[in-house]
């Protein structure tokens, strides 16, 4: 006849093994989800003293001896941080424009309002996070951004036009000149469309001259298209602005 103990070790473990039935592994998940599971917070507090579960934050958990995952930890943070999404240079090489990067190349993410990550992200992911505002309502969050066919539980990222457009807003800042002009050679296969629709939408007039000028340096097909969706206010007298190296970089006016 079972002891009282073993019974109670029983129940959790049957317990345990049904939240693994329904809570992804390798993802994180709220005190809601667990409350949703039949868990209550009292519940959960004394899972995370037993060692079945670990508390990474307040009212965040995951199984205990279960590494996190990236991905699932950065769709977790999508209902956490506003506008969250792979951006610029990390969404690109997610597109497939950067092959050559390894997997583990530092991921680039990108909100809309002042925060910051988490600690148990940035100690468990090389990452980096800014918060960025660089279209206007005219192109609204949800047109800029996309779930991967090959990947439709990951997490939000740009567009491969929009994540030009990001990735030349960083040039001289966070990204460098030439790496940047390399990876764009390579984007030839654009919609000009929303390429289009993109540019007139940016509100920084480095990005646009930079995708302007290199699209008719490398003769892209889409240069002539992004030529006429440059706002007329964008076009006019050289831009000239100081690279974080030191250096000076001038576009000539369009």
């Amino acid at each position: 006849m079972r002891s009282k103990s073993t019974k109670g070790l029983f129940r959790v473990r049957n317990l345990i093994k049904t939240l693994r039935q329904k809570l992804d592994a390798g993802a994180p998940f709220s005190s809601q989800q667990l409350r949703e599971a039949g868990v209550s917070n009292a519940l959960a507090a004394k899972y995370v003293h037993s060692g079945w579960l670990e508390r990474l934050d307040r009212g965040v958990y995951k199984f205990a001896g279960d590494p996190l995952e990236r991905d699932p930890s950065f769709r977790f943070l999508e209902g956490r941080l506003d506008g969250l999404h792979v951006a610029g240079k990390s969404a690109l090489a997610r597109h497939g424009y950067m092959y050559h990067l390894a997997f583990n190349e530092v991921t680039r993410l990108w909100g809309e309002s002042r925060a910051q990550l988490p600690d148990w992200v940035r100690e468990r992911f090389d990452v980096q996070f800014y918060v960025r505002h660089l279209f206007d309502v005219s192109l609204p969050f949800e047109g800029r951004v996309c779930r991967l066919p090959d990947a439709p539980e990951g997490p939000l990222v740009s567009q491969p036009e929009v994540a030009l457009l990001e990735m030349l807003s960083e040039v001289g800042v966070t990204e460098g000149v030439e790496e940047s002009r390399q990876i764009m050679e390579t984007m030839r296969r654009l919609r000009s469309g929303y390429l289009s629709k993109a540019i007139s939408a940016c509100r920084m007039v480095k990005a646009v001259r930079l995708c302007v000028h290199w699209a008719q340096e490398f003769k892209l097909d889409w240069a002539d298209s992004a030529l006429e969706a440059v706002p007329g206010h964008q076009r006019k007298g050289r831009w000239v602005g100081k690279m974080r190296d030191g250096t000076t970089l001038t576009l000539p006016e369009l």
